[in-house]
């Protein structure tokens, strides 16, 4: 396991794990999570940013062929958090509404209500999904 660390431009560094895409990175994802909070003084926002990195993590399983993924967190300002996965797949998600009997599609909706504001970004040999969160640091 290679965890990469890299100043970035607020002053805080950025975490970076690639991961398999499998269903078991969930997990080592939510702990990347959980550890650029904690060293950030931001644990009251966990749930949220743990939500939606488990979300990404199992959309990119599901809906990619990719070896691996990428999971990213960084502080684009003092007080957003941004998580985001990047996959091989050019394919952008779909925000969609589940039926009450479906078993899948809810995970967009779930990073939605959670997130401050997600998106897609089309990259030249796939797609970062990310959500970033407003979350200043508790006094």
């Amino acid at each position: 396991m290679i965890v990469t660390t890299t100043a970035r431009p607020s002053g805080h560094p950025g975490y970076t794990e690639t991961l398999p895409c499998t269903a078991q990175s969930a997990a080592t994802a939510r702990r990347l999570v959980r550890t650029a909070l904690a060293v950030w003084g931001m644990e009251h926002c966990a749930d949220a940013a743990i939500l939606i990195v488990s979300e990404l993590v199992a959309n990119a399983v599901d809906h990619t062929d990719c070896r691996v993924i990428r999971v990213t967190v960084t502080r684009p300002a003092p007080d957003v958090v941004r998580i985001a996965v990047v996959d091989k797949c050019r394919t952008l998600p779909v925000l969609r509404t589940a039926g009450p009997d479906d078993e899948h599609g809810r995970g967009l909706a779930v990073v939605e209500e959670c997130a401050w504001r997600w998106g897609a970004d089309r990259l030249p040999w796939g797609k970062r999904v990310w959500g970033e969160l407003r979350c200043g640091i508790e006094a």
